[in-house]
C-alpha cells in the first residue's frame, strides 16, 4: 500500500499516544533481498498480443505498460476515482524497479466494452504482519533458504494504494475471474491476492469469495467525517476530556517553541530537493514499507494531477520541516503520506500540528471526509476515527493446496495479531 503513514516512536501516558511515522507492512530491507532469489516475470511465457486469452465473454490480453493501451479505452479506467489512470502511468514511469507492472485487457465481444484492470508481481513474505517472534524464526530459516515462506504473487490492483475495480459488471467480474487463471498458471505464479480493496468492492467481488478466493481483512484505514465548525468544535464535540487536555498542552508547547507556517500547493517540484530528504528521514525510522517512493513520484504525481494533488507544506524560519502529500477528489481528502523534520518534529508535537493544520484546511474548503492511511491506530483511536475496512481476496493457484491455505490464511491475516483494532466501535465490520 502507499502509504507512508506515522509510526509509533515513544509512548505517552494518561490518554496521549504515539508520534512520529509508520509505512506500509513490509520490511523493506528484507523484501529487498528475497525479491532478488526469485524468477523475474517471466515475459517469455506470459500471454500477449489481441485476444490471448479467451472468456466467457471475449477475450483478454496482457500488456506491460500503459502507454500500450488505446488512449480511449485507459482515459476511462478509474476516471471517477481518486487515484485515476494518471496515477498508475506515474507509478509505472517513476517507481521502474520496485515491482513487476501488467494490465489486464478483458473485452466483451457482445457489446464491444473494453476495461482495464492493473496487476503486478511481487515476492511475498507470508509473515508480514504476524508477530516479530515468528518473523524472527521464520528468518533464521530463510538464511538457509532463502525461498521458505516467500512466494511470487500476483497482486491485483495499485502498488502505491488500495484496490479498485475497474468494472463492476458482472460480465468483466466473471471475466477477470477467468483470465486470472489463465495469467497466474503462465506467469508461474503461486498466489493471487486482490490487495487492499475497500467494503465498497465486497457486493462485486462476491464472486472470487465464493469461488476459491478467501476474503480476510487487510489492516484497515480511518476516516472522520467533517461535519464540525472548525478544529475546536471537534475538540469539544468528538474527543475525550483527557485526551483534549493533552492536545491542547502539545499545541501550548509547540508555540512556546515556533508556530510552524503552512502553505498548499499542488506541484512540489521547485521544492523537491527539500521535501524528500524529510520523507527519506521518516522512512529511515519506520519498521515496514511497502514501497520506498522517489522524488520523481512525488514531483511528478502533481505536475500530474493537479487537480486532485494537494501538498501542505510547513516552514519555520523560513525552513521546510514537514510535508503532507494528500489527494483531494469527489470532497474527500485522502491522506497519502508525510514527511517530518525530526530534529524538531518531537518537539513541536509535529504529527498533531500538522494533523490540525490539514484538518482545518479541509473544513475551510468543505471538504466532507478525512480518509488516512493504515497503521498507527494509537492516536486514531483517541482522535475518534473510524476504521475504514480493506480487504484481501487471496487464493493458492494449486487446487491442491488452496483448501489447506484458505486455512491457514485465518491465522496469517494481519488484523488478528493488532488487538488495539477491537477498541474501535465499528471494528465489527472489518
Amino acid at each position: 500500500m502507499l502509504f507512508t503513514v506515522r509510526k509509533i516512536t515513544k509512548k505517552l501516558e494518561k490518554g496521549d499516544c504515539y508520534e512520529g511515522p509508520i509505512v506500509g507492512k513490509l520490511e523493506s530491507c528484507r523484501m529487498n533481498s528475497l525479491i532478488e532469489t526469485l524468477p523475474v516475470a517471466a515475459s517469455d511465457t506470459e500471454v500477449a498480443g489481441p485476444g490471448g486469452i479467451s472468456t466467457s465473454f471475449g477475450s483478454a490480453e496482457v500488456v506491460r505498460s500503459a502507454l500500450s493501451i488505446a488512449p480511449e479505452v485507459w482515459r476511462q479506467t478509474f476516471a471517477g476515482e481518486a487515484r485515476d489512470a494518471r496515477y498508475y502511468e506515474v507509478i509505472e514511469a517513476t517507481l521502474p524497479e520496485k515491482f513487476d507492472y501488467r494490465y489486464l485487457i478483458l473485452r466483451n465481444a457482445e457489446t464491444g466494452q473494453t476495461v482495464v484492470q492493473p496487476f503486478f508481481f511481487i515476492a511475498q513474505d507470508l509473515t508480514d504482519g504476524l508477530p516479530k517472534k515468528i518473523q524472527q524464526m521464520v528468518a533464521r530459516v530463510q538464511r538457509t533458504f532463502p525461498r521458505f515462506m516467500v512466494m511470487r504473487v500476483l497482486m491485483v490492483g495499485c502498488a502505491v494504494g488500495e484496490g479498485q475495480v475497474a468494472c463492476s459488471e458482472p460480465w468483466a467480474v466473471q471475466a477477470l475471474h477467468e483470465a486470472l487463471h489463465v495469467v497466474a498458471r503462465q506467469s508461474r505464479a503461486s498466489i493471487i491476492v486482490f490487495k487492499d480493496y475497500p467494503a465498497r468492492h465486497r457486493e462485486a467481488l462476491s464472486l472470487f469469495s465464493d469461488d476459491g478466493y478467501r476474503r480476510v481483512p487487510s489492516m484497515p484505514a480511518a476516516k472522520v467525517d467533517l461535519d464540525y465548525k472548525d478544529f475546536d468544535d471537534y475538540m469539544q464535540r468528538r474527543l475525550g476530556k483527557v485526551f483534549r487536555k493533552n492536545l491542547r498542552r502539545k499545541f501550548r508547547a509547540s508555540a512556546e517553541i515556533g508556530h510552524p507556517e503552512m502553505t498548499v500547493c499542488e506541484d512540489v517540484s521547485d521544492i523537491i530537493d527539500q521535501i524528500y530528504p524529510l520523507y527519506k528521514q521518516t522512512l529511515a525510522r519506520a519498521d515496514f514499507s511497502f514501497e520506498e517512493l522517489t522524488p520523481e513520484f512525488l514531483a511528478r504525481v502533481g505536475s500530474e494531477m493537479p487537480d486532485k494533488a494537494r501538498f501542505f507544506v510547513w516552514r519555520l524560519d523560513g525552513n521546510i520541516i514537514a510535508f503532507n502529500f494528500c489527494l483531494l477528489h469527489d470532497g474527500v481528502l485522502y491522506d497519502m503520506d508525510i514527511g517530518l523534520d525530526y530534529s524538531v518534529a518531537l518537539d513541536l508535537h509535529l504529527y498533531f500540528v500538522t494533523w490540525r493544520d490539514v484538518f482545518t484546511w479541509a473544513i475551510q474548503h468543505g471538504v466532507r471526509t478525512y480518509y488516512t492511511a493504515p497503521l498507527n491506530y494509537d492516536p486514531k483511536l483517541h482522535l475518534r476515527l473510524d476504521l475504514a475496512p480493506l480487504d484481501l481476496y487471496v487464493r493458492h493457484t494449486s487446487p491442491l493446496i488452496n483448501p489447506m491455505f484458505r486455512m491457514a490464511m485465518s491465522f496469517l491475516q494481519p488484523v488478528r495479531h493488532h488487538p488495539i483494532l477491537r477498541e474501535f466501535p465499528n471494528a465489527h465490520e472489518l
